[in-house]
């Protein structure tokens, strides 16, 4: 191989790595589900964008962000996604893995009072109980009522979750015994 091949091989190689480092970089920051102010009626909308598609555009220059996902379609489908502009500017804070993570900041178990950690969204998430003592996993709740389900829900520990579900479903095969 001669020098010119092979640095134009090298040169080939470090763009190739850049244009693949900067498609990685835009499909994480805008993969997700996020909350936004639809900017029609001013209510909240679960939206999604297509990441994959900013991530291609990203190999080339800048990524030209769309919507794939609206709480508020088909109906409003044909819309000029004005939203967009508060994903551009705050990607991470409508996040809804960040505003629940950080909604439970702070807080602690409704059943056992401990204290949240760090949230593992993979293995074994917290979830959140209502009023009637009926608790839900964040995949239960539809992502426009995050707001309210946030206002009006406590949180609760998996372990709690699933030993408070088992006993809604099955009281009879519980047996209650009084602390020492």
């Amino acid at each position: 191989m001669t020098p010119y091949t092979l640095l134009f091989v090298a040169g080939a190689l470090v763009i190739v790595v850049f244009g693949l480092l900067r498609s990685l970089g835009a499909y994480r920051k805008f993969r997700g589900n996020r909350i936004i102010s639809c900017p029609e009626n001013h209510r909240p909308a679960a939206v999604r964008v297509a990441a994959a598609k900013a991530a291609i555009q990203a190999t080339i220059g800048t990524a030209h962000l769309q919507l794939s996902e609206c709480s508020r379609w088909p109906g409003m489908a044909g819309c000029g996604q004005e939203c967009l502009s508060q994903i551009q500017e705050a990607p991470k804070a409508c996040l809804v893995s960040n505003i629940v993570s950080r909604w439970y900041e702070g807080r602690r178990c409704l059943y056992c009072h401990r204290p949240f950690g760090e949230i593992h969204w993979h293995d074994h998430p917290p979830a959140v109980v209502n009023e009637q003592g009926d608790s839900f996993e964040w995949n239960e709740i539809p992502l426009e009522h995050l707001q309210q389900t946030l206002s009006t829900h406590w949180p609760v520990c998996w372990n709690c979750h699933i030993a408070e579900a088992f006993r809604r479903r099955h009281p009879e095969l519980v047996t209650d015994r009084p602390a020492h």
